[in-house]
Order: structure tokens, then C-alpha cells, then sequence
């Protein structure tokens, strides 16, 4: 998993977090020794835990390497204290403290995770990943303009490296549509997407960058990932995401008869459809259940 905290490891954050309890009942939370016990009762540990190297012989790049084993196979204490022994090893240190926080984050430590990015950036000023990772942190606390900074750092020394990551200007526009920068998103959405033309289907759904965004902003970036693709006669993936708009409670019909890109499609069967199944899923209905004729179109801005 790369240490840019790609959208995966971002659905993770938000994908673990325990239930809440009902009845105003507190449950007290078990320790970190006690989850990381019961991890062990899976049976991925018998599979990983023969192969770990002996801390006091082996080589900090072993330890580097088992400790990326276990953040892959979801055993994120374990993989800390291997990062920790590869780091007292004398192992690459800004590229391990930067795994140890994308591992705190990855266990919704927001506070350690920012204090070893912090701890990443003092190591090495011109680490583009460590500006990065620290844009996030902000990003999850609500510091939009931290994370703006941030994020616009990281590709600036991305630049300067002559690589272009396409993480970074996805994160960024991220935080722009936080700040309703719509444009200014869609900016930093096409460059990612010039970049990597795939990296937004890698799991099919968008993943975190979506999930970092509050209901009303996440319904937006849909409808602005629509926008792009029907750009790129991408008429497959823009119905997606105008579908993932419509179910997010986004009036797409309205929002597409002053949009010059998407206006021509708003009177596509496909799209009257989409809009009148969200409008089912909304309602708690079943799409069979819902009668009569397709949504009546709301007043054309052009006319």
C-alpha cells in the first residue's frame, strides 16, 4: 500500500470504525494489547507470523519488509513495532516514520500519525510524500487551508523531482470542494485524472477521497467526476457518477441545465432513469415499486 495514502487506504479509515452503542450504553474500549491479541486468533497469523524475522539479527530492510507484510494482512500493531525495530536497526528513517503515521492513521491515530509526519518534514524539507501525508491529517480535522498549503507543496517539490503524482492533485481537489473551490477542483480532477486515467476505478468506487467529504460535498465531487468524464465522451463513467450525485441527494437535473458539458445529456433516458432510481433508493422503495412515467424536468436555465 503506498505511503500517499491513496484512496484504499483511506476507505479503510472510515470503513473500521466501531459501532456506536445504543441507549446512551458505554462499552468500555478494549487496549491496543488486547485488539492486537485477538488479531492474532486469525488465521493469517499462523500463515505470516513463522516468516518474521528475529528483530536482534535481522537487517533493517527485513524488518522494513515484514512490517509491510503485516499493515498489508491488517495486523497494523504488529507492523508498528517491526517499522520500530527496523528504525533502531538504523533503517531509512524519514521513509519508516512516515510509515509508522500513514499506520496510525490507517488505526484513526490522527494525533500520532501528525506528529510523525511533522517529525517526516523536519527530517527531510523537500519530502513530497511526508507534505502530503501531513495535507491529510489536516484535511480529516477540518484544517482546510493547512491541508490546501500542504497539498500544494507536495506537488510543487513532486515537480521539482520531475515526477507528477496524481494522489496529490486528487487530494487536493478534495479539499477544494471543502472549501466549495468547485472550479479549482475540477481543475486539480482533471490534472489527476491527465495523470492517471485510471487511478479513480482502482476500486471501483472512488474510495476515501469521497469519504473524506461531508454528505452535501461528496454528492458535488460525484457530479464534478460526471462533469470530467463527459468531457472525455466517458458516457460509461459519467453515468456512474451522476448516479452516485443522484443517490447522495444531489438534484442532478437542475444542476445540469446551466452546465455547457452536461446540459446536453439531461434529457438522455439513462439519465431520467438514474435520477428516478436514486429517487427510489432515497424514499426507502424498491425501484419496482416506484410508478408512472419518468421525473418531469425541472425549467431549462437557457431558455
Amino acid at each position: 500500500m503506498s505511503m500517499q495514502l491513496r484512496s484504499a487506504c483511506l476507505l479503510l479509515l472510515f470503513s473500521t470504525f466501531l459501532p456506536a452503542t445504543g441507549n446512551g450504553e458505554q462499552k468500555s474500549v478494549p487496549s491496543v494489547e488486547t485488539l492486537r491479541n485477538l488479531s492474532h486468533n486469525d488465521p493469517q497469523w499462523l500463515l505470516v507470523q513463522p516468516h518474521l524475522p528475529n528483530p536482534a539479527t535481522a537487517s533493517p530492510a527485513s524488518l522494513e519488509m515484514a512490517a509491510d507484510v503485516l499493515r498489508a494482512r491488517r495486523f497494523p500493531e504488529d507492523a508498528l513495532e517491526y517499522y520500530n525495530f527496523a528504525l533502531q536497526k538504523g533503517g531509512q528513517e524519514a521513509t519508516l516514520v512516515n510509515k509508522l503515521g500513514v499506520t496510525e492513521l490507517e488505526m484513526r491515530n490522527v494525533v500520532a500519525a501528525r506528529l510523525y509526519f511533522q517529525r517526516v518534514v523536519r527530517l527531510k524539507r523537500k519530502d513530497a510524500q511526508g507534505w502530503n501525508n501531513l495535507g491529510a491529517v489536516e484535511c480529516l480535522e477540518g484544517n482546510y487551508g493547512r491541508a490546501i498549503s500542504n497539498y500544494n507543496r507536495a506537488i510543487k517539490l513532486d515537480k521539482e523531482r520531475n515526477k507528477n503524482s496524481a494522489t496529490y492533485h486528487a487530494n487536493l481537489g478534495t479539499a477544494l470542494i471543502e472549501v466549495k473551490d468547485y472550479m479549482g477542483a475540477r481543475r486539480q480532477y482533471e490534472i489527476a485524472l491527465q495523470l492517471d486515467p485510471e487511478m479513480y476505478q482502482h476500486d471501483g468506487s472512488t474510495g476515501l477521497t469521497a469519504r473524506l467529504l461531508s454528505p452535501e460535498d461528496q454528492a458535488r465531487y460525484c457530479f464534478e467526476m460526471a462533469r470530467l468524464y463527459a468531457e472525455r465522451k466517458d458516457e460509461t463513467n459519467m453515468l456512474h457518477y451522476l448516479t452516485r450525485a443522484s443517490e447522495n441527494g444531489f438534484d442532478v437535473l437542475t444542476e445540469m441545465a446551466s452546465d455547457k458539458v452536461l446540459g446536453r445529456y439531461r434529457k438522455d433516458p439513462r439519465v431520467l432513469l438514474l435520477v428516478r432510481n436514486a429517487q427510489a433508493l432515497r424514499s426507502g422503495h424498491s425501484v419496482a415499486e416506484v410508478k408512472g412515467e419518468l421525473p418531469p424536468l425541472p425549467p431549462d436555465a437557457h431558455k
